[in-house]
């Protein structure tokens, strides 16, 4: 076998499904070896669409999304999707072909140092220099990858070495992939975690993505119920204890002081599991460093002056939050922790029956909540939609919201989708987007219609970039450079070989995503939104909650 076989062999062996990509001179053989390989290669139409679906493959699986590209161009087209896997923690594998060896030393075609280039946004990032080290690379890269905190590594393959015959023997044949078995915490660290939160009186639990990614969700949500500790989680960890538990008191995270922040600001001690600073920085809930924190993780928490826990659990979450809870009596929640929560709970539910016209971010997630089962995904792309989206529409189980809120990507939602319809063909996927973000990678419909790949993609469309309009609408009461104009999204649709609908009537948007989902295509449907409620939001929180 050559390199690019034993490649493919290893990557056969760590269990890989699909590659996303796109086929190119100095990739040929590996294109080659893929032909008598069961890994099922998805040809896109751009390579950042290829990262994005290995992101979310990763993300959704734990196990690493692999996605490949030719060198120069193609490579560069990849470093975006890239970088949101690294940073949101999803396992991703990136591999690039590149020029031969022997013109590495030369001003040469298309060559760029893939490998230095890679390396601010990867774990790790190596090339492949000898036909005999294929094997170790690829494990180590999976390993990198798939360890605590997942992310992103990069593999550069020459063509030249990629063309070398490896000799039969240990060089040849796969490394045992290995799961290591998480670390459990010490026990003294658990008994000191139950001291400081016997002594607190108004404890409030700050859950992060590494809760769900270290599936803590049932022990978590067993841990809030039983001393009954109100439950705040980040947009990544959205579902992590479900909407209705007693509980569930939302997601923080977008600009405005909301319910849950005011909680956190009344809080005594603020107990972070899996929580990832990446996802909401400690300046906004922490800013003078006077709140006592418990930090419970599968590893130590991120260096931040306003981040320094009094105690740390460092290990398995599960097991950490079961012994924690042995440790601990109930608390007496404070009356106003209920009110914050039935209050939030009745903004989501005022806007069901709402037909003005164009339609209400908060209406548009009634009506989606209504069609998508409580297992069913949305992938959220990046902008206002998404703000809403982690303010108003309700979760109940792990990873069925998906959003980009490490490295925030925009683009992400249409190739998403097509990678979590792959791995769940029988769930209902729905991508939602701004028309911003859904024209980055509006490309890969033409993926998704040839593949047969059916789910569906809203976009709110108020042709403009409406986050960076609702920031500068707050900062200066105006707005500038964030408008443009749309083409025609039902036309669009029908030239991908989708179906398109747009929303004319706000009583339409119920009935036309129950009709999209029955079809066997991807579908488009375009619904202008109501951002005026932007800033009415904005008002309301101001009121509510006044600057101190």
């Amino acid at each position: 076998m050559n390199t690019a076989q034993v490649l493919v062999k290893c990557l056969e062996s760590e269990g890989v499904q699909y590659i996303f990509g796109i086929p190119g001179e100095e990739n040929l053989e590996i294109i080659e070896a893929l032909r008598d390989s069961p890994i099922q290669f998805i040809t896109v139409r751009h390579e950042q669409g290829a990262a994005f679906m290995a992101d979310v493959y990763g993300r959704l699986t734990g196990r690493a999304g692999v996605c490949l590209a030719t060198l120069g161009p193609g490579a560069t087209n990849l470093v975006t999707g890239v970088a949101d896997a690294n940073m949101d923690g999803a396992p991703l594998v990136a591999i690039t072909g590149q020029v031969g060896t022997e013109r590495m030393h030369l001003t040469s075609h298309q060559f760029l140092d893939l490998v230095t280039l890679f390396e601010p946004v990867t774990k790790r990032s190596r090339q492949i220099v000898r036909a005999d080290t294929v094997n170790e690379i690829i494990r180590i890269a999976f390993k990198y990858a798939q360890s605590e905190k997942p992310g992103a590594c990069h593999v550069d393959l020459p063509c030249n070495i990629a063309r070398m015959e490896v000799s039969p023997g240990p060089s040849a044949e796969p490394l045992r992939p290995y799961a290591p078995r998480p670390e459990l915490a010490e026990i003294a660290s658990v008994r000191a975690a139950a001291d400081l939160l016997a002594s607190s009186q108004r404890p409030v639990i700050l859950a992060g993505h590494s809760a769900i990614r270290n599936h803590g969700s049932e022990a978590l949500a067993h841990f809030a119920d039983t001393l009954h500790i109100p439950v705040i989680n980040t947009m990544m960890a959205k579902g992590i204890i479900p909407f209705d538990d007693d509980y569930a008191i939302g997601t923080i995270g977008i600009p405005q002081k909301d319910y849950p922040d005011h909680l956190i600001e009344q809080a005594d001690l603020v107990i972070a599991v899996g929580y990832d600073l990446v996802e909401y920085a400690p300046t906004k809930w922490n800013p003078h460093a006077d709140h006592k924190i418990l930090h419970i993780d599968a590893r130590p928490a991120h260096i931040n002056k306003l981040y320094q826990p009094n105690v740390s659990v460092v290990g398995d979450i599960s097991y950490s939050l079961d012994h924690l809870l042995s440790f601990c009596q109930p608390k007496d929640t404070p009356a106003d922790v209920f009110e914050l929560r039935d209050a939030l709970r009745r903004e989501h539910a005022q806007y069901a029956d709402d037909t003005a016209y164009p339609v209400k971010p908060q209406k548009i997630l009634c009506d989606i909540r209504k069609v998508l089962g409580q297992t069913d995904i949305l992938i959220s792309d990046v902008g206002a939609h998404k703000m809403w989206i982690g303010r108003q529409y309700p979760c109940y189980r792990p990873n069925t919201c998906i959003i980009s809120n490490g490295f925030a990507t925009m683009g992400l939602a249409v190739p998403g989708a097509i990678a979590a319809k792959l791995i769940y063909p029988e769930k209902k996927v729905l991508a939602v987007a701004g028309d911003g973000g859904f024209l980055m990678n509006c490309q890969e419909l033409e993926t998704a219609a040839r593949l047969h790949i059916p789910f569906v993609t809203l976009i709110f469309s108020d042709a403009s970039y409406g986050l960076i309009k609702w920031k500068q609408e707050e900062r200066y009461q105006h707005h500038t450079s964030v408008d443009f104009t749309n083409p025609d999204f039902v036309q669009l649709a029908e030239s991908f070989h989708a179906q398109g609908y747009r929303i004319e009537k706000t009583e339409d948007l119920l009935p036309t995503l129950q009709k999209a989902f029955q079809q066997d295509v991807p579908v488009i449907i375009d619904c202008p939104v109501d951002y005026g409620e932007n800033l009415q939001l904005t008002a309301h929180l101001a009121e509510l909650f006044p600057k101190k």
